[in-house]
């Protein structure tokens, strides 16, 4: 049997492609439905194989890559920990579906828009603090207060674009209609990525452990905490345009069709099926656009990372960090 090596992905992470089908496999919703058991057998398998012990008689490689994508899935890469199951990528969809379905009813009221948007970045603020970079942990204080100014922006800057476009007298009619649809995704992209800011400023601030190829530290770098966060920001609102536009042009189709007109109950449960695949695929597409395991040369880092040697005395000309998701 080949013998694979579960320290790096299954795909190519220097190619989009190898990314795509990596984070495929990372965000599948069905990996949540592996029990306790199943993942720590999976954790078990994996880190005997990686230590050269024996695995059990009768595994298979595509067993050992099993195994893998469960613990890619679950388990932080950093702490090892497993990763909150509300707030593991696999959830992502699910979490947020309901969500974006809300926020994307018609003609919704100040009170409904701060709650859904509330309810939103609390759930941003969740996953960015699960599956951030835990080199360097802010304190509960500090998230606090992240919480706090993220939920604020996005209560803010909705309430403001709604109210904005509901007393404009210049618009027409299918102006307003277009500009309704894009208000959620404005508000969502600009408080998401306030969010990710907020929740991961430390790592602004402190920066974040960078390694050699060999995977030892070398350092703390500011420069590559915030690479980190700003890929981590663009990948959000990648992932939140198709799910927040996508249902609302085809409902608008489908809603003039006889089948809708006959049955309007089936509106709802269509809806929700668009928004559901929207997200499905829109996730993976955005996170691979960038490799988790992220690196940068040493002269875009500080300069006293410059010149910089590893443990073996030879010279570093790239550093290594997890990036989050």
């Amino acid at each position: 049997m080949p013998v694979p090596d579960l320290s790096q992905p299954r795909y190519d992470q220097s190619t989009y492609l190898g990314r795509l089908r990596h984070f495929s496999e990372v965000t599948d919703p069905r990996n949540l439905l592996a029990s306790d058991a199943e993942l720590q057998a999976a954790k078990a398998l994996v880190q005997a194989h990686q230590s050269g012990a024996a695995t059990p008689a009768g595994t298979t490689e595509e067993d050992l890559w099993r195994a893998k994508r469960l613990v890619d899935s679950t388990f932080h890469p950093d702490t090892g920990d497993k990763v909150l199951l509300p707030f593991r990528m696999a959830s992502f969809v699910p979490t947020n579906v309901p969500i974006i379905a809300a926020m994307l009813a018609p003609n919704p009221g100040v009170a409904s828009i701060v709650f859904w948007q509330w309810a939103n970045q609390s759930v941003n603020v969740a996953f960015n603090y699960f599956n951030a970079n835990k080199t360097t942990e802010m304190s509960v204080a500090e998230t606090a207060g992240a919480y706090a100014g993220a939920v604020g922006a996005s209560c803010t800057i909705a309430v403001g674009l709604s109210q904005w476009l509901a007393r404009s007298t210049a618009l027409s009619a299918g102006a307003r209609a277009v500009l309704s649809r894009a208000v959620p995704f404005a508000a969502v992209a600009a408080a998401g990525t306030l969010n990710v800011v907020l929740m991961r400023q430390k790592e602004l601030r402190e920066g974040i452990q960078v390694k050699d190829a060999a995977g030892d530290v070398v350092g703390k770098s500011q420069a590559a905490g915030a690479h980190a966060v700003a890929q981590v920001a663009v990948s959000r609102v990648v992932t939140a345009a198709p799910a927040l536009f996508i249902p609302g042009v085809l409902m608008a189709q489908i809603e003039r069709t006889s089948l809708l007109r006959k049955f309007p109950r089936l509106a709802v449960p269509i809806n929700l099926a668009i928004i559901s695949g929207s997200l499905l695929a829109a996730l993976p597409c955005a996170i691979a656009l960038f490799p988790q395991v992220a690196s940068l040369p040493v002269e875009k880092l500080e300069q006293r990372f410059h010149g910089i040697k590893d443990s073996r005395g030879n010279p570093l000309d790239r550093v290594y960090f997890n990036r989050g998701l």
